[in-house]
């Protein structure tokens, strides 16, 4: 062997001690605390193991079994599976699970179906929305004229009457469900006849309800929507990537081109794997009992927050996040969450709709079940979490009520062990 080359093949992590410092601190960051972020989850050792694999050494390019580049048998074989388990998933004749992330699911999308400087109608940052949607710094937002639709000020849901008068006066080529901050179930049969009235193709993004959707507890996309964007990740508690689905023969090309070569190259395959092991395991009995449970804990815990005093916008929801008002406390989002990080509650602040606030600085925090469901707490240690996190934002610069919220993290979090 050449010297050149010792342990190249055999040195894991320990040859880099600054990099495996920082791994295994992340490592005990995520046993050690409670993830509270809606945008992330805990996956199983297969998905780990899947997207750490060999695939990381393979390039191909083209859908599978017509690719550009040789040797592609086990790649093509891999993808394949993907994609039928996501069709057997969501029950849909079409996937494609190359996209990077689910911002490159929804970039494909509009590339493959619009043409620039299209009118796209989407929700609002401000009120829920995803920026990948066409917020004014993204991609999005520069390259389609965006005409964004909200809540209602008095119910915090969206109003179909507002949705169908904005589509009249503009007459976007596309209207988008789904966002980032959104908690009640969304009307698709309603926003489809919409679309079907001014003549616009309607898009689903269900990045932050897709497991739900799988498992028949969340309005089903389909038939009502074209086409169907998510991230793997979030409920599905996968590699992190995205996906797209559809049932239109026509629309094959135009989503897959648009996709690849449209927004980006090669397949990462690593993520690939580890998206056909998460589809496999969404697949059995277990994953309707995971996703059950995300919804009752989920619930409990904003009741829990509003016995505590902190207002739940829209009074509730239908999926895994919520998002909580902490004006009548005194206290932003950004104070908080930094306050509940010290504690070992890891949450994101977020903007409330009609927020006066800035997003550097906003009213509220949003919250998921999905992660703590994931390492096994149930409703009574979600109410105890509930707990917590008033008692850390009402004080947040209480450093002993802190530290000692932070020991109760981390004896609860001993009796869950992850990646043990």
């Amino acid at each position: 062997m050449s010297t050149l080359h010792a342990g190249y093949f055999t040195e894991g992590l320990d040859a880099d001690p600054e990099l495996a410092a920082a791994l295994r601190g992340e490592l005990k960051r995520q046993q050690d605390g409670i993830e509270l972020i809606a945008s992330e989850n805990i996956v199983s050792r297969l998905v780990l193991e899947a997207q750490g694999s060999v695939l990381t050494n393979k390039t191909v390019e083209g859908l599978p079994y017509a690719r550009y580049y040789g040797g592609a048998e086990f790649a093509d074989a891999i993808e394949a599976l993907a994609v039928e388990r996501a069709k057997k998933l969501f029950n849909c004749r079409f996937a494609n699970v190359q996209p990077h992330s689910g911002s490159n699911a929804n970039a494909g999308v509009f590339l493959g179906l619009l043409k620039l400087g299209d009118t796209i109608l989407s929700m609002n940052t401000a009120a829920g929305g995803h920026i990948s949607h066409g917020h004014p710094a993204t991609l999005t937002g520069r390259d389609y004229r965006i005409v964004p639709y909200g809540v209602s000020r008095e119910t915090e849901r969206i109003e179909l009457d507002e949705l169908r008068t904005l589509a009249l006066d503009h007459a976007p080529k596309l209207i988008v469900a789904g966002g980032s901050a959104y908690p009640p179930a969304i009307d698709f049969a309603g926003m489809r006849a919409i679309a079907d009235e001014v003549g616009a193709l309607f898009m689903v993004d269900m990045a932050h309800f897709a497991g739900l959707v799988a498992t028949g507890l969340y309005p089903h996309p389909f038939p009502h929507a074209h086409v169907v964007t998510s991230t793997t990740y979030k409920s599905l508690r996968g590699a992190r990537g995205g996906i797209v689905l559809w049932n239109d023969a026509s629309l094959n090309d135009r989503i897959n081109y648009g996709i690849f070569p449209g927004v980006q190259g090669s397949v990462m395959m690593h993520a690939v794997a580890g998206k056909a092991a998460c589809f496999g395991e969404a697949l059995k009995p277990e994953f309707h009992a995971y996703n059950e449970a995300v919804l009752a804990n989920a619930r409990a815990m904003a009741a829990a927050l509003a016995t505590e005093g902190l207002r739940i916008v829209g009074g509730g929801t239908d999926c895994g996040l919520m998002l909580v008002d902490l004006s009548p406390l005194g206290v932003t989002g950004d104070i908080a969450a930094k306050a509940l990080e010290k504690a070992g509650l890891a949450v994101n602040k977020n903007l409330v709709p009609f927020d006066p606030r800035p997003p550097e600085a906003p009213s509220g925090l949003r919250l998921s079940s999905n992660a703590g469901t994931a390492r096994g707490f149930g409703i009574a240690e979600f109410e105890t979490i509930a707990g917590w996190i008033a008692r850390v934002v009402k004080a947040p610069a209480d450093a002993a009520a802190i530290a000692a919220v932070r020991a109760q993290v981390t004896s609860l979090c001993a009796s869950f062990p992850i990646y043990a």
